[in-house]
């Protein structure tokens, strides 16, 4: 397989399997609560990286373990709570089609802070996205406050992102991306241990017959392998091989993805929210632009 072929193979996948988190989400918090699922998530996704994690800890070097844990928190635990308290609330689907701000954070965290060059059409990609995402709440009609609040932890998971990606690619690049993930995971462990321990999950009734608990922790752990662990390694490669901007253009495909699972779940999708993606994703191909 060719290099080019190989990155358009981890992006299609990554956008199939982040795509498919929202809707897992919504699943585990159909008996769990919103801390619960994203504490399974991590915790999954910290086990099934361990063997790796002890390998890791050896190739990183002492200066950049402290980075290597903040991607941890920054890319993924902050994150996975922000989701899962938001969709609480809203759809599975809005949050995927939220999810497509990460490159408009990704370009401004990178202009701000990491003196990465823009443009004008750099500009205007950020300038529309965020015409879009105004529009996206004004096409609901009356806003409470309690829906734009828990959009908002949304927002704020995205910008996360924008974030860690820009510190991956500055700081961590000669790292190799598996060391990155496993041993980030393995450091999330301990804490998201004991979130399970505090909101009472060791004293859930898990009988074999409760369907639904099973159902719903099974949902949290497919999130965390496939979601998380998976992804996440497949994630820092595509950084490295293909660069910032083209991972970020993963958030293209999330968002059909996570509407076509809402849609089949019953979620309701308006032409106008849809009208507002498009906006926020003509943003994102200005803010991907190479010239």
């Amino acid at each position: 397989m060719s290099p080019k072929l190989l990155n358009w193979f981890l992006f299609t996948a990554l956008a199939l399997i982040w795509g498919s988190s929202f809707i897992l989400m919504k699943a585990g918090m159909e008996a769990l609560s919103a801390y619960q699922v994203a504490a399974i998530r991590m915790l999954s996704g910290g086990l099934i990286l361990l063997p790796m994690a002890l390998k890791s800890f050896r190739e990183i070097p002492r200066e950049k373990i402290g980075m290597v844990v903040l991607s941890g928190f920054l890319g993924s635990f902050f994150p996975a709570f922000f989701f899962c308290i938001a969709e609480t609330k809203i759809d599975s689907s809005l949050a995927g089609i939220l999810n497509a701000l990460t490159p408009m954070f990704t370009i401004s965290i990178g202009a701000l802070f990491f003196q990465l060059q823009i443009n004008a059409a750099k500009i205007a990609g950020v300038v529309l996205g965020f015409i879009g995402l105004c529009m996206l709440f004004l096409v609901r009609g009356k806003l409470e406050l309690s829906y734009l609040s828990y959009s908002s932890l949304v927002i704020l998971a995205t910008l996360c992102y924008g974030i860690n990606v820009n510190m991956v690619a500055r700081h961590l690049k000669g790292i190799g991306s598996v060391s990155i993930a496993s041993f980030a995971f393995a450091c999330l462990i301990p804490p998201s241990l004991a979130v399970l321990w505090k909101t009472g999950y060791f004293e859930m009734d898990r009988l074999p017959d409760n369907g639904t608990w099973w159902m719903a922790t099974g949902s949290a752990v497919v999130l965390g392998v496939m979601g998380t662990a998976l992804a996440s390694i497949i994630f820092y490669m595509l950084v490295k091989r293909a660069g910032t901007l083209f991972a970020s253009l993963v958030t293209y495909g999330i968002p059909f993805v996570a509407i076509g699972w809402g849609l089949l779940f019953g979620e309701s999708i308006t032409l106008a929210q849809v009208g507002c993606l498009l906006i926020i994703l003509a943003g994102v191909y200005l803010v991907n632009r190479n010239k």
